[in-house]
């Protein structure tokens, strides 16, 4: 990709998140996370309606009238994207790749944190951290997170999302919203996702495409790990090994939901070439009716 073609890309990136952003996810956003608190504002006279465990007792005094204090949401929140940058990710074949699906996503949600003033940081991981930008606010720190998931080149090949989620507990010390983008083809996560969810507010984002659940009948087919490199056939012309292939990706599925259940978190699934914007919007909807 060249400079030239990056440029544009950003661009288009930036254009598409924030008018998704803008449009779409502002009030959802903000009413979905919540901020750390409220805070004193300011006094005002009283007006029906208002609670009068907040009048002002001394200044009402003064001044021989009620009056009440005003509080306000403490709204500053820090949202950290762990972005699987593994090989696997590479993967797709229904219009995009996995890699894609999850950099577009992940620019939703920093420009609809960066236009509710909250900060956006980056733990980019495979099977170790590759690059962690920490957490600031303003559309030029937006734009460069999204020039490094367009751009970013992992040294290794595998993935560990333990790791990535140690990362995230030490580096992060205050409580954050966490977004863990990946296809979660690891194992043995589950404690260390539990100890996260217990400090922070944790998302998980499963990506997927068509050609993980189902096999074509192409015959005799050579395939190759693209993380370890291990190759393998498989004769897909056989009713029971596309069954068992699909069933296998159910399994794993449903595996992945109970272990953020178990955790205390959200897990959303999204696929390849599918309207995210419509499981986004979902996910927001059911998080402001808790």
């Amino acid at each position: 990709m060249t400079t030239a073609d990056i440029i544009r890309k950003v661009r288009e990136l930036e254009i598409k998140s924030r008018k998704l952003s803008n449009d779409l996810f502002k009030g959802e956003y903000h009413s979905a996370f919540k901020g750390r608190g409220m805070s004193f504002k300011e006094v005002r006279e009283y007006q029906p309606g208002d609670d009068i465990r907040f009048i002002d007792w001394n200044v009402s005094a003064r001044f021989s009238h009620p009056y009440s204090k005003v509080f306000e949401e403490e709204r500053e929140l820090t949202v950290l994207l762990l972005v699987d940058v593994s090989s696997s990710a590479l993967f797709g074949t229904h219009h995009q790749r996995k890699k894609d699906l999850i950099t577009e996503v992940s620019a939703v949600v920093t420009f609809s944190a960066i236009n509710n003033n909250d900060k956006v940081g980056v733990i980019f991981f495979s099977d170790q951290v590759e690059k962690f930008i920490p957490p600031r606010k303003g559309r030029q720190h937006a734009l460069y997170i999204v020039r490094e998931m367009l751009t970013s080149a992992p040294k290794h090949k595998g993935t560990n999302i333990t790791e990535a989620i140690r990362y995230l507990n030490n580096s992060c010390k205050q409580k954050s919203i966490a977004f863990v983008l990946s296809d979660f083809l690891d194992e043995h996560y589950e404690d260390a996702l539990r100890v996260a969810s217990s400090k922070h507010d944790l998302i998980g984002i499963k990506a997927y495409d068509r050609m993980d659940m189902i096999l074509p009948d192409v015959g005799l087919l050579e395939v190759e790990d693209a993380e370890t490199g291990a190759v393998a056939y498989v004769d897909t012309a056989s009713p029971y090994v596309r069954k068992e292939y699909e069933e296998q990706f159910h399994r794993y599925n449903d595996e992945c939901k109970q272990i953020f259940v178990r955790a205390g978190s959200d897990l959303l699934h999204i696929g390849t070439g599918e309207d995210y914007v419509k499981v986004l919007q979902k996910f927001f909807a059911h998080r402001n009716r808790r």
